[in-house]
């Protein structure tokens, strides 16, 4: 590796991603008021919550003094869908995303220019954080849409300066024809789709690391160190994680960066960021808790300590980095998503982080929670074998006992042969299922029974 390789990848804006972290803090005390008072002017449901609260102005809010002012939650964009939320003219509003979210209710977030701007921001940090520059060839391969991921990095990697490859998701086929003709350097897209990408390049005779393809930023959906082991073997790139959510801004609230130890760097100059505890407290970092942002600078729907749903831990900035800004670990899970099994609380990321250990397995695997029977709830795996000469039932079982001990509760793992587990060629990987009582088994799950 030469010098310019190993040196930390340049700061896109050094005002932003390299200040003095007293010098951040002041500017986020700024944009909180002005956020409040933003609020405040849109008098819609933030500004009665601030009101009752004892908030007047910008002025009567402090960031040491934020964990006491009231919170917004997905059910209150629901309730309030789909303008409720405005804090502009309606005619201000440039473009709208969002998703279905793991309900299918829909969620939409208005924009407007300045927001958009923003979003083009912070993305370019990030991919300018994984070494991208003006040269580089951007593959998109996220969804185009209402869904933020592939127009996210696409502002950003205009705004960037490089050329960026729109994609969107699937028409695999059209990818790897990309991936030859165009010898893009940075592939943007889910982890779940990079593994598949990956899987369809090796059946075309594509050995790792042959391509172009330097760096992936992979996201939409939580991954773990083991699932990053396995993208970087199958395409031969340094795998790397971005998070975002359409209520804040989209990707690029945080990414991981090269220099970031294996962490995101949050854009909080932007969206200031708290974890908390299941009763609303603040915790330590290093301790995981549920994400809280609220963001500092948007104009269309800004909000004031919205929480995610996304479990994390928060730390400092990574040790010897320019890069000044907090970070965030990997998501451990989603609030809505933990398990609890006979008392024994489970996030699938640490059922993730056993199976893909497992040389002998790949890594596609479905999990059930099964409460067909109340009294009596199971935790079945489905994953599928790397080879037709592995001993299923022996590697089941072994699999069986190292979930009970990292995990503290019983688990019925079955290994099934290659190509069982369905694949998306679009949106995320579907890895978690849940099964109540009276639910008839999809007969394609019949042999997890």
């Amino acid at each position: 590796m030469t010098a310019a390789e190993s040196a930390p990848p340049a700061l896109v804006d050094p005002d932003a991603e390299g200040c003095q972290p007293e010098q951040r803090r002041e500017l986020q005390q700024q944009r909180l008021g002005e956020l409040v008072d933003r609020l405040l002017r849109a008098d819609g449901l933030q500004a009665q919550r601030l009101r009752s609260a004892g908030v007047g102005s910008g002025a009567d809010v402090s960031l040491d003094d934020l964990a006491k002012l009231p919170t917004v939650t997905k059910q209150d964009l629901w309730d309030n869908y789909p303008w409720g939320l405005l804090a502009v003219r309606q005619q201000d509003v440039v473009c709208l995303h969002g998703s279905s979210g793991t309900s299918g209710r829909p969620t939409l977030v208005p924009y407007t220019a300045v927001d958009v701007a923003i979003w083009a921001e912070v993305m370019a940090r990030a991919l300018g954080g994984a070494g991208a520059t003006r040269s580089s060839v951007i593959q998109v391969a996220y969804g185009y849409g209402l869904f933020t991921g592939g127009q996210g990095i696409h502002h950003g990697g205009m705004r960037l300066g490089a050329t960026v490859l729109p994609m969107s998701a699937g028409m695999t086929e059209r990818q790897l024809r990309m991936l030859a003709d165009l010898h893009p350097d940075v592939l943007c897209c889910t982890p779940s789709y990079a593994i598949y990408l990956g899987e369809a390049l090796r059946a075309e005779g594509v050995e790792p690391g042959t391509g172009s393809l330097k760096v992936g930023i992979f996201g939409a959906e939580p991954w773990t160190a083991a699932m990053r082991d396995q993208i970087e073997t199958l395409l031969g790139l340094r795998a790397l994680d971005i998070y975002g959510l359409s209520e804040i801004i989209g990707p690029g609230v945080a990414c991981e960066s090269l220099d970031s130890d294996g962490q995101l760097n949050v854009a909080e100059d932007h969206f200031y960021v708290e974890a908390i505890d299941a009763e609303g407290h603040p915790v330590r970092d290093g301790t995981p808790g549920e994400l809280v942002f609220s963001t500092l600078t948007k104009t269309g729907m800004p909000l004031l300590r919205y929480r995610s749903g996304d479990i994390a831990t928060l730390s400092g900035p990574a040790s010897g980095s320019p890069r000044t800004l907090r970070r965030m670990s990997k998501l451990l899970g989603r609030r809505d998503d933990m398990l609890v099994i006979r008392g024994v609380n489970v996030f699938p990321t640490e059922i993730e982080a056993v199976l893909l250990a497992d040389e002998r397995i790949g890594p596609h695997y479905l999990i059930v929670e099964d409460r067909r029977v109340p009294a009596r709830p199971e935790l079945r795996v489905a994953v599928e074998s790397a080879s037709a000469a592995v001993d299923t039932v022996t590697l089941g079982d072994q699999l069986s006992a190292a979930l009970r001990e990292r995990l503290g509760v019983g688990c019925q793992v079955r290994v099934v042969a290659a190509g069982t587990v369905p694949r998306t060629e679009v949106g995320k990987a579907r890895r978690l299922e849940r099964w109540t009582e009276g639910d008839a088994v999809p007969e394609r799950w019949q042999v997890l029974l």
